[in-house]
């Protein structure tokens, strides 16, 4: 179970929150009071790590793959904007 440790404590009690990261999992730590950074296992990082996909594969697994419509990649031959008076 997550916990919310306040940056001091976090940084009194270090070997605490490594331990609940690796028996409960992740730890927040906040700053001011706003959630600032997480700690995990190197475990659960690995697993974050190795659930990424690359861009490409997305891009493959796109419903839009098989669309026979072409994209208009035309330039837009209209001058350029005028200069903005502020």
């Amino acid at each position: 179970m997550s916990r919310t440790w306040q940056l001091q404590e976090a940084k009194n009690k270090f070997s605490e929150v490594v331990e609940e990261a690796i028996k409960h999992g992740p730890q927040i730590v906040t700053k001011r009071g706003v959630d600032t950074v997480i700690v995990i296992s190197y475990e659960q990082y690995q697993k974050l790590l190795l659930s990424q996909h690359k861009l490409s594969e997305f891009f493959r697994a796109s419903p839009l793959v098989d669309v026979e419509e072409e994209l208009d990649l035309a330039r837009d031959s209209r001058p350029a904007r005028g200069d903005i008076e502020l």
